[in-house]
C-alpha cells in the first residue's frame, strides 16, 4: 500500500467512524426537535409560528456570518491549531457581540421590512444565539477538525433537552413565539458550556496581524457565501410573510421544516465531517478531492432521492397525519418544497469540498448567483400564487441554477465529473420509479393518513431498491442482513 493510499485510509476511516456519530446525534436531535414542534403546534397558533418564521429568517443569516468563517478556518488550518486559536478566538468574539448590537438597532426595522412589526423583540432575543456561538467558536472548530463528534452529539443533545423544557413550559403559559425563542437560547447556551469544556483549547485571547490575515483570506469570502446561502435559505420567509401575512407564513414555515428533514439530519451530519475529511485528503495528492467527490455523491443521492419523491407524493397524509386538518394549506406546498431538498444536499456536499480545497471564493460565487435569480423569481412568484408560487420558486431556481452553478465551480476546482453524473441516473430515475408507483397505490389505500404513508410508501421503496441498487451491491447489502444467507440465495436464484 503506497503512503498516499495508507493516509487517505486512515483519513477515511476517522471520517467514517465521526460521521456515524454525527448521524446519530443529529438524528436524535432532529427527533427531538420534530417531537416538540409537534407539541408547540398544538399549543401555538399559525401566526406565531409566522412570527418565529420572520425571527429565524434574521438569525439563520447572522449564524453564518458572525464568526467570519472561524469555525470552518479553525477546521481546515494547515499548521497546529495552539497558534491560531488566540487570535481566532479573540476576532470571534469581537464580531459577534459586535453583529449582535448593530442587528440589534436594526431588528424593528428588518420585522417591519418583513411584514409584522411585533417579530422585533422575538428577533433582539433570539439573535443573542450568535454571541454564544462566537463565544464557542474555535472550539467547535477544533472538535471538528479531530472527528470528535461523539462530544459534540452529548453538548447538542444536552441543550435540545433545555430548549424543549423551556419552549413547552412557556407554551403552556401562553407565551406565543417567546416560546421558541428563550427555548432556543436557553439550550444554546448549555450547548455552549458542553462545548467550551470539550473543545480542550486553552482559554487564550491575543492578536497575531500574520495569522488574522490568513484567517481572513480563508473566512471572508466563506462568511460571505455562507451569508448568502442563509438569504438563500431564507429570504422566502421575509418574502411571503410581506407579500401573504403571518399566517400563510406559518403555513409555509410547516411545510419548509417537513420538507428539510432529509437535509437537516443527512446535511449536517455530513458537514461535521465532511469539510474536515475533504480538507485532510487535499493535503496530500492532488486527484483525492475529485476522488471524494465521485465516492460521496451519489451515496448521498441514493439515499436522498427516495425520502424526496416519496415525501411530494404522500405530502398530504404525512401533514394531516403529523399535524392535523388545521395545517392543510401546508401540504400543497411540501409537495413542490420538499424537491429543493435534493438541490440543497448536492450544493452542500459540493460546497464542503471547496471549502475543504480552500476554495471558500467559489462558494461564494455560487450563492451570489443563486441569489441574484432567486430574490426576484421569488417575489413575482409569491406575488402571482401566493406560498405555492413561492415553492415553485425556491425548487426551480435550485434545479436550474444552482445545481448547474456548483458543477461550474467543481470542475474548476478539478473533480472530474463525468463519473458522478453516470452514477446519478440510476437513482434518478428509480426515485421517479417510486413516485410513479406510490402515486398509482394511494387511492387504494384507503381514507386514513397512516395507512396511506404505509401502504404507498412501502410500495414505492419496494419499487424504489431493486432499481437504485445494482444486483450485486445489493446481494452485498443483504448479506450483512440477519437470515442473510437465504436472502442472498434468494436472490442469486
Amino acid at each position: 500500500m503506497t503512503a498516499d493510499v495508507a493516509v487517505t485510509a486512515s483519513i477515511g476511516h476517522q471520517a467514517g467512524r465521526g460521521l456515524r456519530w454525527s448521524l446519530f446525534g443529529t438524528l436524535l436531535t432532529k427527533v427531538g426537535s420534530f417531537a416538540m414542534g409537534l407539541v408547540l403546534a398544538r399549543l401555538l397558533a399559525p401566526a406565531d409560528f409566522g412570527v418565529y418564521a420572520i425571527a429565524i429568517a434574521a438569525t439563520a443569516v447572522l449564524m453564518h456570518i458572525n464568526d467570519v468563517g472561524l469555525i470552518a478556518a479553525t477546521v481546515q488550518w494547515r499548521g497546529r491549531l495552539e497558534e491560531m486559536a488566540p487570535t481566532a478566538a479573540t476576532m470571534a468574539m469581537l464580531f459577534a457581540t459586535g453583529i449582535y448590537g448593530v442587528f440589534f438597532l436594526a431588528a424593528p426595522a428588518f420585522a417591519g421590512a418583513a411584514g409584522n412589526a411585533d417579530a422585533a423583540p422575538v428577533v433582539r432575543l433570539l439573535a443573542l444565539v450568535i454571541v454564544i456561538d462566537g463565544v464557542t467558536a474555535v472550539r467547535s472548530g477544533a472538535l471538528m477538525r479531530t472527528f470528535q463528534q461523539g462530544r459534540l452529539v452529548i453538548a447538542n443533545m444536552a441543550g435540545l433537552v433545555v430548549n424543549a423544557a423551556v419552549a413547552i413550559s412557556l407554551a403552556i403559559g401562553d407565551a406565543g413565539p417567546f416560546s421558541f425563542a428563550w427555548g432556543q437560547v436557553a439550550g444554546a447556551c448549555v450547548t455552549g458550556v458542553f462545548v467550551f469544556v470539550f473543545g480542550r483549547v486553552p482559554v487564550k485571547y491575543g492578536f497575531d496581524r500574520a495569522i488574522a490575515r490568513r484567517l481572513m483570506l480563508f473566512g471572508m469570502p466563506l462568511a460571505a457565501s455562507l451569508g448568502v446561502e442563509a438569504v438563500v435559505t431564507n429570504a422566502q420567509f421575509a418574502v411571503v410573510g410581506r407579500l401573504t401575512g403571518a399566517t400563510a407564513v406559518g403555513y409555509y414555515l410547516l411545510a419548509f421544516n417537513v420538507a428539510s428533514w432529509a437535509q437537516n439530519i443527512l446535511g449536517q451530519a455530513i458537514r461535521y465531517v465532511s469539510v474536515a475529511g475533504f480538507s485532510r485528503l487535499s493535503e496530500h495528492h492532488d486527484e483525492a478531492l475529485s476522488d471524494g467527490v465521485q465516492r460521496s455523491m451519489p451515496l448521498m443521492v441514493l439515499v436522498v432521492a427516495p425520502i424526496v419523491a416519496l415525501t411530494s407524493v404522500l405530502a398530504a397524509p404525512l401533514v394531516d397525519l403529523l399535524y392535523g386538518s388545521q395545517w392543510a394549506p401546508a401540504a400543497p406546498v411540501l409537495h413542490i418544497l420538499v424537491g429543493l431538498t435534493l438541490v440543497r444536499m448536492v450544493t452542500g456536499l459540493s460546497m464542503d469540498a471547496l471549502m475543504g480545497a480552500g476554495a471558500t471564493r467559489a462558494t461564494l460565487w455560487l450563492n451570489l448567483g443563486w441569489a441574484a435569480v432567486l430574490i426576484p423569481t421569488l417575489w413575482w412568484a409569491t406575488h402571482l400564487d401566493g406560498i405555492r408560487g413561492a415553492a415553485l420558486a425556491q425548487t426551480g431556481v435550485g434545479v436550474l441554477v444552482a445545481v448547474p452553478l456548483a458543477a461550474v465551480a467543481l470542475r474548476r476546482a478539478k473533480v472530474a465529473l463525468a463519473p458522478v453524473a453516470a452514477a446519478l441516473v440510476r437513482p434518478l430515475c428509480a426515485a421517479v420509479l417510486a413516485a410513479v408507483v406510490a402515486t398509482l397505490v394511494l387511492p387504494f389505500a384507503g381514507p386514513y393518513p397512516v395507512i396511506q404513508l404505509a401502504v404507498a410508501g412501502a410500495a414505492g421503496l419496494l419499487a424504489y431498491v431493486p432499481a437504485a441498487i445494482p444486483r450485486d451491491q445489493l446481494r452485498q447489502m443483504l448479506a450483512l442482513l440477519p437470515g442473510r444467507r437465504n436472502a442472498a440465495g434468494a436472490l442469486q436464484r
